[in-house]
């Protein structure tokens, strides 16, 4: 017990490099690394099984890249998080540690937790050492004139841009491999990884189901691939469904096999390096990495949105329409709108939708079905391989008009206008919604439209488009 360690907890930043709180532990002295796998927890915050399994293949990853740097990796299973903070004081009697590092997340239950484990901690002189890695700027350090958080995405961007002016994020330095830890650890991890991961994969069907790569290394080939080959041509690319025109990096960002620092920096490698934004696709890709950065910031700056409350509280007097039926429908794709169907069926089929149709089904459920956003949100995130509590409460909020910056409520998308627009063809309704591949491209985006009567074996129609649009504009309006 004479050798005193640093411990090193990995939570959503499954990786080696660019990782402020390893690379920091390790500068302090000798590692052992952490990561706490909490079931019942998950299931809480409906995070869905093909991230779970996701997340556990890459933290097997995690465990062979930790070895090359003599670091032990140390997995318990606490199934909820409100017990952590007692683990790390009955760790006190097996490792003689001086402090904790870890990276901040801004959820309300995760702030609870650390906050948790800082007390308990503070009680043996040591401490929970907490940094910024999610997000390019530090949390609440985005600030106007009053000193007051942002509350539009517009005002927030242009203070990212002047501060990135002075300088980009710079990525941390791979950690140096360290002596062997001589400490029998084997008593503390109990968690048999492979297992866990093949009873998720059950869960997710995966032989149905593309599988997603795991590893650093992939990770940064996709980066790469993406801003060497798509990043010119993504303004226009990323709004049709039918290609790959995205980057598709939201599951490795999320749970921090990529950083965002790693992103920035590709962003700008052209440019050595400086803030020089050259074409429209490097700037339009800019804005959805400063999209996720802005979300963060509201998560943390408004609790309430980690409450499932609206962003703008007079919204919280809408009356939602209760229909289960209709609910149902729009989970499995059964809705009578082509495009809709396609968007719940790909995700159900991958664990994964396109962003311009996420956009679509989320304003066809809130305004259209006018059902609560909060269910919709429960369902993209009991089902997506990148869920982001961040991401995904702000994107449900912005559709539904109820959150920051939100698109105004008498701005109801037309999902069959959406469609012509950005599947003209119908190639992305055909590949999902293979009942309607034999119909020609103008047909296949509103197959009802002339003859409610055709014989095809999909359903019709559950609402009239302009009829339920007007029924969401008054409802909004009675309230706001």
């Amino acid at each position: 017990m004479s050798n005193v360690y640093q411990l090193i907890w990995f939570r959503q930043d499954l990786r080696i490099h660019d990782h402020a709180a390893l690379w920091q532990a390790t500068q302090a002295g000798s590692c052992i690394a952490i990561v706490v796998l909490s079931p019942e927890q998950w299931q809480q915050h409906n995070d869905a099984p093909i991230k779970i399994e996701f997340y556990l293949r890459q933290l097997q990853e995690l465990k062979q890249q930790l070895d090359t740097l003599n670091i032990p990796l140390i997995v318990q299973t606490i199934p909820l998080w409100k017990d952590i903070a007692t683990f790390f004081l009955d760790l006190i009697q097996f490792i003689n540690f001086q402090h904790i590092y870890a990276n901040i997340e801004v959820g309300i239950h995760e702030l609870k937790r650390d906050a948790d484990v800082q007390k308990q901690l503070n009680r043996h002189q040591k401490e929970l050492v907490l940094f910024h890695d999610r997000t390019l700027f530090p949390i609440a350090s985005i600030r106007n004139q009053s000193n007051s958080p942002y509350q539009v995405f517009g005002a927030f961007k242009k203070t990212c841009y002047q501060r990135l002016q002075h300088g980009l994020p710079q990525c941390y330095p791979t950690p140096e491999i360290q002596q062997p830890i001589k400490l029998d650890l084997s008593s503390l991890t109990q968690t048999n990884l492979h297992q866990l991961q093949l009873e998720y994969a059950e869960k997710t069907k995966q032989t149905k189901m593309p599988v997603w790569k795991v590893g650093e290394l992939h990770a940064l080939h996709l980066l790469d691939h993406f801003v060497n080959e798509h990043l010119n041509d993504y303004k226009v690319s990323r709004d049709i469904p039918s290609i790959s025109g995205t980057s598709q990096l939201s599951a490795y960002l999320n749970i921090g096999i990529l950083s965002i620092r790693q992103c920035i920096q590709a962003l700008f490698r052209q440019q050595h390096g400086d803030f020089i934004i050259q074409s429209e696709g490097q700037q339009t890709w800019l804005d959805e990495l400063l999209w996720r950065e802005f979300y963060q910031h509201i998560l943390f700056d408004f609790p309430q949105v980690s409450k499932h409350l609206p962003f703008k509280a007079a919204t919280q007097r809408i009356d939602w329409r209760d229909d289960p039926v209709s609910l149902e429908k729009w989970q499995q794709g059964q809705t009578g709108i082509p495009i809709v169907d396609a968007g719940m069926r790909q995700l159900l089929a991958t664990g994964w939708m396109h962003n311009r149709v996420r956009m679509i089904c989320a304003m066809f459920l809130t305004k259209n079905l006018l059902i609560d956003w909060r269910k919709g949100e429960q369902w993209f995130m009991q089902h997506l391989i990148d869920g982001d509590l961040a991401a995904n409460n702000g994107g449900w909020q912005w559709c539904a008009s109820t959150g920051t910056d939100a698109v105004p409520y008498f701005r109801v998308f037309n999902p069959v206008s959406q469609s012509q627009k950005f599947d003209p063809n119908g190639d992305y309704i055909r590949r999902w919604v293979p009942e309607l591949a034999h119909l020609d491209a103008k047909t296949v985006h509103e197959p009802y439209a002339k003859d409610l009567t055709r014989n095809l074996n999909y359903p019709k129609p559950i609402v009239d488009l302009k009829m339920s649009r007007v029924r969401a504009i008054e409802a909004f309006q009675s309230y706001l």
